[in-house]
Parts: structure tokens; C-alpha cells; sequence
């Protein structure tokens, strides 16, 4: 009968439905398994090569060094990345990355004597290169995971994903501290090459084939986004993470050491809980920007939440001008550990809201041109951050490093103001 026909076959649509979302989370919980297992062995990573090469004796710049490539290549990397994921397809590119991540490690695991800095620089370029494809693959996944107007549950998913992976970064450096303590450098790089190298194994073996390869083979030109939107985003994200860079990478952790008198092991512990903390506010941030409301953010949440950040940096200034000089130090460290704790909470929703938005612009067709041109801007961002919070801390000090930090978050959020608004979504 024709009313049992149709009885039958929306009970069909709804098993379909049904099963097609089990294996949309089944797939989204492997890539972000993948995900925590690179970010983890990166964060140990960064942290073991810090304090190893401080052990032997090299100089603060030599070891600052050794990460330059890392940043410079992450450029790199997601233009070209998001233009290889279009053309092999998501799961090929995160697998690479995996499997490079395993040889920069095993690149270490070499005798002392052949550790030089350009040795070293080119295995944590290698690094960056690894870490730069994960992330836009697991990012790029992430649209494709999720149906076309589920824009609450994608700025969910997403949340967590970035929120997971700043908190699990943390707990790599206290893993790499501990392993450097109990096994050693090159024990703890071994036993963390054969842990990815399983990650690596289940991922080939289980994610899903072709996940998002372009129905027509882009061609190199493409890498460059066409959408205003994107263009748009990607610039404000440039001048949100130099903001955060300019200071907190080289200024913050030598000052800490220099002028407030804290141990190596005290800044680092800090910095690690400081990431841990602004991982767990990425993954409330769907919350606090209006979810629960059944909110989702557009181009206006970017610029109102950017707004309140351009008086952060300028307050910590204002405040360690005041108390440094009359207090001996007690001041100046309370403020900055203060500011530090606000300025990661507010930086958090909006690194979440902009990692949102760009998944939410992309297209499906390709989406890792558009996720890989945008984390191209991100990179060059942090490069630039870095390599001017070494700079202008030498020459002025750290209260120049902040008011250039507020430069660079107002001009995101000029910049935001360009974003499209819900109706664009």
C-alpha cells in the first residue's frame, strides 16, 4: 500500500540517518585521537629539545634557533598542505604528517656528537612540516563530518578539538620534563616514535579513504582563497596570533627568569599550566559566546570579543611601569602572572571563534584550500610575533613587546569588522 510504502521508507531514512552519524563520530573521534597523539609528542618534543640543549650548553639564541625553521616552514606548510589535502585527500595528509612526525623524532635519537644546530634545525623543521599537515587535516575533517546548517554542533566540535589539543600541547611539556628526567633524550624520543608509530597504524587502517579530496583536481593557483571572507578572517587571525607571540613567546619567559628571579622549571611549569587553562576556555567557548542560547557567533562575535582584549596587554604595561620600580618585583609578578590568566582567557574564545568561522566559511569541495590558506596566515603570524618579541624586548623591554601586542589585537579587530554576518554562513 502506498502509506506502508512511505511508513517504510522514512523508517529507512531515519536507520540511515542513524548509522551515517555513528560513523560521522566514530570518524571525528579518530581524528582527534590522531590529533591528541601528535600534539602530545610535539609538546614533549618542544620541551625535550629545550632543556636538552640547554643541558649541553647551548645559548638561549642558539636555542631559539633550532626552532625557527619549525615556525617558518608551518608558513609553508599550509599553503602548500592545503592544496596536497585537495588533490590526495584528508586522511593521506594526516598520515603523512604522522609518519614524519616518527623520522624527526628518530632524527634525534642520533650520538650527541652529530646533534649540531643545522642537524637539529632540520629535524624540527621536519616537525613543523609534520605538525602544520595534522592540523589542517584534522581542522579540514571536521567540515566534512558535519552536515550542511549544523552550525551549532560544528562550532561544538570544533571547540573541542582545538581546545583539546592547546590543553594536551601543555601536558606534553610536562610529559617531555618527566621523560627527560627518567629515560633521557634519546630513550624518551624512541618510546615516542614507537607510540605514534601505532597511532600511525590505527590511523591507516581505520579513517576513512579520500576524506576530503576535491571532486576536481585543484590546481596550484587555488591555494590562494578567492572568498573575502576568508581573506578577510585570515588576516585578522595574522594580527591576533603576532599579538599573543610578540610577547608571550621570547619576552615573557625571559623576563619571568631575569627580572623576577624564576627558575627554569618554575617558568616552564607555568607556561605549561597557562596552555592547559587556555585549552579548557577553548573548549567553553561555545558556551560563553551564546550556544546554550542557541547563539552562533559570526562576524560581529569576532570584533566584540577582540575589543576587550586590546586593553589587556595595555593594562599589564600600564601596571608594571607602576610597580616594578617601587616594589622590588612583588608587584610586577603579580600583575603579569594576573594579566596572563585574563589575557589567555579572553585570547581562548577568540582563537575558538576564528577557528569556528574559517571551518564555517570554507567550502566542502576542497575545504582544506580554504582551512590551509587561513592556518598559512596563522603561521606567518606567530613567525612574526616571535621574531619580533625577541627583538623589541632586547632593544625596549617588555613593556613595548605589550603595546605593540594591543596594536596588533586592535587591528584584528578593525579587521573583523569586514566579516560576514550570519546570513553568509
Amino acid at each position: 500500500m502506498p502509506g506502508c510504502d512511505k511508513t517504510a521508507g522514512a523508517g529507512k531514512s531515519r536507520v540511515q540517518g542513524a548509522a551515517d552519524n555513528r560513523q560521522d563520530l566514530r570518524q571525528y573521534l579518530l581524528i582527534t585521537g590522531n590529533y591528541w597523539g601528535f600534539t602530545l609528542t610535539d609538546g614533549a618534543l618542544r620541551m625535550l629539545v629545550v632543556l636538552h640543549f640547554h643541558q649541553l650548553g647551548y645559548s638561549p639564541l642558539a636555542i631559539a634557533m633550532l626552532f625557527l625553521f619549525y615556525e617558518f616552514f608551518g608558513v609553508v606548510t599550509n599553503l602548500l598542505g592545503g592544496w596536497l589535502g585537495a588533490r590526495i585527500g584528508l586522511n593521506r595528509t594526516m598520515n603523512i604528517g604522522l609518519a614524519l612526525q616518527v623520522v624527526a623524532l628518530l632524527m634525534l635519537t642520533v650520538p650527541a656528537s652529530w646533534l649540531s644546530v643545522p642537524y637539529v634545525m632540520a629535524a624540527q623543521a621536519l616537525s613543523g612540516i609534520a605538525k602544520d599537515l595534522n592540523k589542517m587535516s584534522a581542522k579540514s575533517g571536521v567540515k566534512l563530518l558535519v552536515g550542511a546548517g549544523q552550525q551549532s554542533r560544528l562550532y561544538a566540535w570544533v571547540a573541542l578539538l582545538t581546545g583539546s589539543k592547546n590543553a594536551l600541547k601543555g601536558a606534553g611539556f610536562f610529559l617531555g620534563g618527566a621523560l627527560l628526567a627518567t629515560l633521557g633524550f634519546r630513550e624518551a624520543l624512541l618510546l615516542m616514535a614507537a607510540v605514534l608509530s601505532l597511532v600511525l597504524t590505527g590511523s591507516l587502517l581505520t579513517l576513512k579513504k579520500d576524506l576530503g579530496k576535491a571532486s576536481a583536481k585543484p590546481r596550484f593557483r587555488e591555494v590562494f582563497s578567492k572568498s573575502r571572507a576568508i581573506n578577510v578572517l585570515s588576516a585578522a587571525r595574522l594580527f591576533l596570533f603576532g599579538a599573543r607571540d610578540v610577547w608571550f613567546v621570547v619576552a615573557v619567559p625571559v623576563f619571568m627568569s631575569a627580572q623576577l628571579g624564576w627558575s627554569h622549571l618554575r617558568v616552564g611549569a607555568f607556561l605549561a599550566l597557562w596552555i592547559i587553562g587556555y585549552g579548557l576556555v577553548q573548549i567553553l567557548a561555545p558556551r560563553l559566546t551564546g550556544k546554550a542560547r542557541g547563539e552562533v557567533p559570526d562576524g560581529r562575535s569576532a570584533f566584540v570579543w577582540a575589543a576587550p582584549l586590546i586593553l589587556i596587554p595595555l593594562a599589564i604595561a600600564l601596571a608594571l611601569g607602576e610597580f616594578w620600580p617601587g616594589t622590588g618585583g612583588a608587584g610586577a609578578e603579580n600583575m603579569l602572572v594576573l594579566g596572563l590568566l585574563v589575557f589567555g582567557a579572553f585570547f581562548a574564545v577568540n582563537s575558538s571563534l576564528h577557528s569556528f568561522l574559517i571551518v564555517s566559511y570554507a567550502k566542502e569541495d576542497g575545504v582544506s584550500l580554504d582551512v590551509g590558506f587561513y592556518y598559512m596566515a596563522n603561521a606567518l603570524g606567530r613567525l612574526i610575533g616571535t621574531l619580533l618579541s625577541g627583538w623589541l624586548f632586547q632593544a625596549f623591554g617588555l613593556g613595548v613587546c605589550l603595546l605593540v601586542s594591543s596594536l596588533f589585537v586592535a587591528c584584528a579587530a578593525v579587521i573583523s569588522l569586514g566579516l560576514p554576518q550570519h546570513r553568509a554562513l
